[in-house]
């Protein structure tokens, strides 16, 4: 795992945007397309606000997938990803993606649904996959102890109180018993089995589960320590998220 450490939580997103786009880029140029899992959480802002911008991306040529999302959860709802990702990266662009693949979060048969997600993301490799680290260090929605074994591509996961509380400190909810028990998820391995991660992760809050993340034991119980085991992740911080960490690197 590549760190680097920013002074903003600006001049992180541009680094991570920049780094990003040169990955879209180059799948674009060797195979004259680029599939790219986005996230969708506040961590996340800075990050898409400069990736949108950069000009240098044929998004045409671009197909999108969706990381996460609420049981239950319509695509209207203020809380909901797939309407973060329309307004914060799809309305934004110079022109259409390719291809958008969204998590039904209120398909009927979740089995089913996760079912079309799997065909969609395993039609051909992932070339690279924009994340964040949760407060209790979850990747997506796999929250401690995630399952690192798992040979799906996405699951229906139970959200744990650190997390669903988040949702709330972060403003998407009033109060945690408005906050959904269950989320769709990408699952960890077939996180991994993407070509590149960019890993953003701004603030103070983050900074334990970054800690953990880089410096403790690699475990299930901080999901996001297994990251050190991709051969091409590079973790983009700002200074308070990277406050923690044994080593600062700038």
């Amino acid at each position: 795992m590549k760190i680097t450490v920013a002074e903003t939580k600006e001049r992180m997103g541009s680094l991570a945007a920049e780094d990003a786009a040169a990955k879209i880029v180059a799948a674009i140029a060797e195979r004259g397309e680029a599939r790219v899992i986005f996230a969708s959480a506040a961590s996340q802002f800075e990050f898409l606000e400069a990736l949108v911008a950069h000009g240098g991306i044929d998004w045409s040529k671009v197909h999108g997938f969706h990381l996460d999302e609420y049981v239950g959860l319509k695509a209207d709802h203020p809380a909901s990803f797939r309407r973060f990702l329309r307004e914060r990266l799809l309305a934004k662009l110079p022109c259409s993606m390719k291809d958008f693949t969204f998590v039904g979060g209120d398909a009927p048969d979740t089995t089913a649904e996760c079912a079309r997600l799997e065909a969609a993301v395993r039609e051909r490799p992932i070339d690279l996959a924009c994340i964040g680290i949760g407060e209790n260090g979850h990747i997506a929605f796999n929250d401690p102890p995630a399952d690192f074994e798992t040979k799906a591509a996405y699951a229906v996961v139970a959200l744990d109180e650190v997390c669903r509380r988040q949702q709330v400190g972060e403003g998407w909810y009033p109060d945690i018993d408005h906050v959904p028990t269950h989320a769709f998820s990408m699952t960890v391995p077939q996180i991994m089995a993407s070509k590149s991660l960019v890993v953003v992760v701004p603030d103070s809050r983050k900074a334990d589960a970054v800690a953990a993340a880089v410096d403790g034991p690699l475990t299930n119980k901080c999901p996001s320590s297994i990251l050190r085991t991709h051969p091409d992740c590079t973790l983009y911080l700002d200074r308070p998220a990277a406050a923690k960490l044994k080593e600062i690197r700038l």
